[in-house]
């Protein structure tokens, strides 16, 4: 029987395991594994490459995660797989074609990760977008600056996801659409007031707060703490997430390898995991950032396990997938 899982996931730096990292895997048990464009060719090499990562690790239930949203956050693309619509364009459609566009939309994100062995797609985005105030890097992927909308839609992406058998994860909470700065290149500092996040930028995530798995911003929010962005504040976890927002599932931090995040990697990761999100992600692949990271988490257990453990992987429902590729196309129609 393999070992309790560490509260971490990784990335890996090519289209197969290495014999390095394939010994590192097996030895460091981390609870999953996210892929990236760099890891895959065609579905065959991905179907062996999601098999050797969960034998790796002797877990056939190991979480395989994947960013696809649809959009131009799409990493499993065609000719093997759908091009889907962004949520931008989504939420231009009248509220009943949007509602049933952006299910359709989990539901074929769902088809098309299942069919490789991946059971984790990081989405819905539930970022509401602040005009004036946001960076490219959410943009088109918000369906919009109305919360209501968000919610509405980003469940419906989330019930086709469920419909499909795979885990939705909801991000980045508590909210990245007044972002002024790509955390992937920098910290974006939010100065607005509490009374306004909660009414606006919280209330996505509070309406979905029954989803199993979210991931982390890594933003400052000055109100909540000066200092820490998301990732990294306990107060913030635990008040605003736990507390306000009243999610009570996995939490998962984004990828800790972000410039948004200062320290090394292991006091990065040190100081997710005490601040209070079950698990790091870690995304880059490369082999010396995992082992500092490995060496830094913690076996996952305690209220961690306990919200692990209760995910109920849902059974795929029948869907016929050309007639629902074919009744979206019909929905948003091509730009």
């Amino acid at each position: 029987m393999s070992s309790t899982p560490k509260a971490c996931l990784f990335g890996l730096a090519g289209l197969a395991l290495t014999a390095e990292e394939r010994a590192f895997f097996a030895a460091t048990q981390p609870l999953g594994f996210i892929l990236f464009a760099r890891n895959i060719e065609g579905p065959a090499q991905l179907r062996q490459l999601v098999a050797d990562l969960r034998q790796c690790v002797d877990r056939a239930d190991a979480p395989i995660l994947i960013d696809q949203e649809g959009g131009r956050v799409a990493r499993l693309k065609p000719p093997h797989w759908h091009a889907l619509p962004t949520a931008a364009r989504i939420a231009a459609l009248p509220p009943e074609q949007a509602a049933e566009s952006a299910w359709l939309v989990g539901r074929i994100i769902a088809a098309d990760v299942l069919g490789v062995g991946i059971d984790v797609a990081c989405a819905p985005v539930l970022d509401v977008i602040q005009l004036g105030r946001r960076t490219d890097v959410i943009g088109d992927r918000s369906y919009g600056s109305d919360p209501a909308t968000v919610a509405t839609l980003g469940s419906a992406v989330a019930e086709g996801l469920l419909a499909g058998g795979v885990l939705p994860v909801c991000k980045h909470v508590p909210g990245h659409g007044r972002a002024h700065v790509d955390s992937h290149l920098g910290l974006p500092n939010v100065a607005t007031s509490l009374p306004e996040l909660e009414a606006s930028d919280f209330a996505p995530f509070r309406a979905l707060n029954h989803l199993p798995i979210a991931m982390t911003a890594h933003i400052v929010y000055e109100a909540i703490d000066l200092a820490r962005p998301a990732t990294l504040s306990p107060g913030l976890i635990q008040d605003v997430i736990r507390g306000s927002i009243g999610f009570d599932g996995f939490l998962l931090s984004d990828d800790v390898c972000m410039s948004a995040l200062d320290g090394s990697l292991g006091e990065r990761t040190t100081t997710a995991l005490a601040a209070g999100c079950d698990a790091v992600l870690h995304c880059n692949g490369d082999f010396e950032e995992m082992q500092e990271v490995a060496a830094a988490s913690l076996a996952l257990n305690g209220k961690a396990l306990e919200r692990w453990q209760r995910i109920v992987r849902p059974a795929p429902q029948s869907f016929d997938l050309v007639e629902g590729a074919a009744r979206l196309a019909a929905l948003v129609p091509a730009v």
